[in-house]
């Protein structure tokens, strides 16, 4: 699952007339990053949602080959990151999942962290399992940190603590966790909290190189360390 359907407002004026996911950084899209990453780890097909300039997102991804991409088509509603996922569900099936932000990618450094997320999973112990970015491995992040990881790898809140790491934009998330919830506009964050309520929250640290994308003084700072990575 793709979240695709944000409003870009940060991003102005950039995304007065373009979507975020289309922004492109160093020739290629936001999207296509996401989506070249989910297929070099096998994902056959993906589900895309999209809202806000979403006939530019469609038409985008019709051109490419892998993944397979399927349209969860918010145009009418916006539905917030788990909403979303919820209206997509019956397209998602019923086993785990990737969840990935269209706004954020990384540069792998030796395997690639999705793979390494996907050998990680545990459907016995974990609903959720997040991808988690070290500040100091990390270029255009200026919001806060977001999770303490634990010995066993269960996540807390931060809380402001030193130590912790940032929620990287691409998880595993089992479809039980979505039981009886409806496609009403709502957070993922009340269900990683539910999950850190049942010690069933858990994150991997990746090994590549992490790069948000927030405001249009980002772009730079991305272009510079995907020409750095191309030299090492």
């Amino acid at each position: 699952m793709v979240l695709a359907a944000g409003l870009g407002k940060r991003m102005r004026p950039l995304t007065d007339h373009t979507p975020k996911p289309l922004i492109k950084i160093a020739g290629r899209t936001l999207l296509d990053r996401g989506l070249d990453s989910l297929a070099a780890s096998g994902v056959e097909t993906a589900i895309v949602n999209v809202h806000y300039l979403g006939d530019q997102i469609i038409e985008h991804v019709r051109h490419r080959d892998k993944p397979t991409i399927t349209i969860s088509d918010e145009r009418e509603e916006l539905l917030d990151s788990a909403g979303g996922i919820v209206k997509a569900l019956p397209a998602l099936g019923n086993e785990p999942f990737f969840i990935l932000n269209a706004d954020t990618f990384w540069i792998d450094r030796g395997e690639p962290d999705l793979d390494r997320l996907a050998l990680a999973w545990d459907g016995e112990a974990m609903d959720i399992l997040l991808m988690l970015a070290d500040p100091h491995r990390a270029t255009g992040h200026s919001g806060s940190i977001d999770f303490l990881i634990g010995q066993d790898s269960r996540l807390a809140r931060a809380k402001g603590a030193s130590e912790s790491f940032i929620y990287a934009g691409a998880a595993i998330v089992h479809p039980r966790i979505f039981d009886k919830a409806s496609a009403t506009a709502h957070s993922l964050n009340i269900y990683f909290d539910r999950a850190i309520a049942e010690g069933r929250l858990f994150g991997q640290v990746m090994e590549g190189h992490w790069i948000t994308v927030g405001t249009p003084d980002a772009i730079a700072p991305a272009e510079a360390a995907i020409a750095l990575a191309r030299t090492q």
